[in-house]
């Protein structure tokens, strides 16, 4: 059974910093691609960055400059390093991957979350 445990969130004033981190485990044979989406009250939950294994990325054009993907293909890892922090970009930060297992197909798999607040 795969499973996504995030870390790093938490509160910060703006124009400051966090660093999220998404580790995936289980039975998995090779991770496609990772990413980071946001949801925020009464919003859509959006995707802010994506990384594929190959180091290819893409972001949302309201975190580029300030946010930085990365990704550590041997620990199955991917972060999220978030810069000049907005009130704007308080959400639930989501983990997402796509991978395959060794006993079933491509399939997207979510992290339980986790909260970052931009406040002063």
């Amino acid at each position: 059974q795969v499973q996504l445990v995030e870390s790093g969130g938490g509160l910060v004033q703006p124009g400051g910093s966090l660093r999220l981190s998404c580790a995936a485990s289980g039975s998995i044979f090779s991770i496609y691609a990772m990413g980071w989406y946001r949801q925020a009250p009464g919003k859509q939950r959006e995707l802010v960055a994506a990384i594929t294994s190959g180091g290819s990325t893409n972001y949302a054009d309201s975190v580029k400059g300030r946010f930085t993907i990365s990704r550590d293909n041997a620990k199955n890892t991917v972060y999220l390093q978030m810069n000049s922090l907005k009130v704007e970009d308080t959400a639930v930060y989501y983990c997402n991957a796509e991978l395959v297992t060794y006993d079933g197909p491509l399939r997207h798999y979510w992290g339980q979350g986790t909260q970052v607040t931009v406040s002063s």
